[in-house]
């Protein structure tokens, strides 16, 4: 049996050229560095995807107390609560750097998920591994030092671990941020950096350069990284 011809001009569908592209329910929006994105009580009606840049995630308590929840960065998703049912923001999104992001109407995410199984699976990979970052993160609380916490969200922060080795990234963070990320005092935090910077695991000058040697220390497990040293 002859093969059948091959439909020319057919484009197999790639989630991340459908992302970075302006359609129907779709929009691509430019945020400068702290601009906010949404706040906590919103309506929740739309769902982003970071194409470049960071964005903090901040809850409000009712007392008036401000925390970070979240760190997310290029290639993650936010704001998807709305598919569950949310109907409020839960928290208040702020871009910590320049952020190109593409947001997404609930219904044109709900039609490309019913559509497109590539990008079912795409959406269904990033929201496992947030819940397996979710573990970790709980894990980390219970059983780590605040130094060993420090420790953690640098490396994850300077992206350690990802595809084609590690590298020295600057991570552009003030130490309230990073104290309220971990769960301690900003005076902890400036203590641990110093201490990090003297032994060479970081550079920090305002900035922070992150090197190899502070993945090795934690690996090692060894008193240089403890809190009680």
């Amino acid at each position: 049996m002859p093969n059948s011809p091959q439909i020319h001009g057919a484009k197999e569908f790639d989630p991340l050229t459908f992302l970075s592209r302006d359609g129907a329910g779709k929009t691509i929006g430019r945020y400068q560095k702290n601009q906010k994105i949404f706040s906590q009580g919103d309506v929740a009606d739309t769902v982003f995807f970071i194409r470049n840049g960071k964005v903090k995630l901040t809850v409000v308590s009712v007392h008036g107390r401000e925390a970070v929840i979240g760190l997310l960065r290029e290639s993650q998703f936010f704001g998807e609560g709305c598919l569950n049912g949310a109907k409020l923001r839960g928290a208040t999104s702020h871009a910590v750097e320049e952020c190109l992001i593409t947001s997404i109407t609930k219904t044109a995410m709900l039609a490309v998920l019913a559509k497109e199984p590539k990008f079912s699976a795409f959406f269904l990979a990033y929201l496992l591994s947030r819940n397996s970052r979710i573990e970790d993160d709980l894990i980390d609380q219970l059983f780590n030092s605040s130094e060993r916490r420090l420790a953690r969200l640098l490396l994850l922060l300077a992206n350690f671990g990802k595809e084609g080795g590690p590298v020295p990234i600057p991570v552009t963070l003030s130490q309230e941020t990073l104290a309220e990320m971990i769960g301690t005092t900003r005076s902890r935090v400036s203590f641990f950096m110093n201490k990090f910077r003297k032994k060479g695991f970081i550079n920090y000058n305002g900035k922070i350069e992150v090197h190899r040697s502070l993945l090795d220390a934690v690996l090692r497990d060894k008193p240089q990284i403890r809190e009680d040293e």
